[in-house]
């Protein structure tokens, strides 16, 4: 998944996204709303964790606008991340369109299943997603095919995560450096190939990844 994270204690917005990108996330992060909203209205996020108490501004007003400003892309998921505790501030992020809402000081561990969390809901795969022969554990970061396990790293990890959730379809270069990597990827080197071309390798023979004359690559069943 590619998160947003707008959170302007830049020591624990190091530390978060650091946590979560050994996590194979991408992780996009900035410290104002007005950040936040040049961030979204340009990038598509599947998750945005939002601070409330911010330098410029009231977190919970920018949640309120993802829900009808189409200037805006609303990410998949919402996350309150915040140190207001009070029962009153939770109904009021909840109702104003966020999924989930977790208070700090947190763990890092509960973060991290709660973006699990969010990325089953409505998802049928659950925490395990399957394609022929491939398997993928998303909570242990496993990954096998054929009952062989594949020693994966975090970035050939999400890569795979990512075609493994859309099966069948043409993905492009563009797609997957959207998704996969984050703002600090450069779209002009060959990061994409060089990732996907080692993750080929470990998958074996047949490729369950092809090659789609100009137009990007595709998942198959190789069973």
């Amino acid at each position: 998944m590619r998160i947003l994270l707008l959170e302007d204690d830049s020591d624990l917005a190091e530390v978060v996204a650091l946590g979560l990108r050994n996590e194979s996330y991408a992780v996009d992060v900035v410290g104002t709303c007005v950040g936040a909203e040049e961030a979204l209205g340009t990038t598509e996020y599947d998750v945005a964790c939002l601070d409330l108490g911010l330098p410029d501004g009231d977190g919970l007003t920018l949640v309120r606008r993802l829900a009808g400003d189409p200037g805006l892309h609303r990410p998949g998921r919402l996350l309150i991340l915040t140190a207001r505790d009070a029962v009153a501030d939770r109904v009021a992020g909840l109702d104003a369109g966020a999924d989930d809402y977790l208070v700090k000081p947190f763990h890092f561990a509960e973060l991290v299943a709660r973006l699990r969390a969010l990325a089953r809901r409505g998802d049928q795969h659950g925490s395990t997603l399957r394609v022929g022969e491939l398997a993928l554990d998303l909570t242990a970061h496993r990954a096998w095919r054929s009952g062989a396990e594949l020693r994966l790293t975090a970035r050939e990890f999400s890569l795979l995560r990512y075609f493994m959730r859309h099966p069948g379809q043409v993905l492009s270069a563009e797609d997957l450096l959207e998704h996969v990597w984050d703002a600090n990827a450069d779209p002009f080197t060959s990061s994409v190939r060089v990732i996907l071309s080692r993750l080929r390798r470990k998958l074996g023979e047949p490729p369950p990844i092809v090659t789609i004359t100009g137009a990007g690559y595709r998942l198959t069943d190789p069973a």
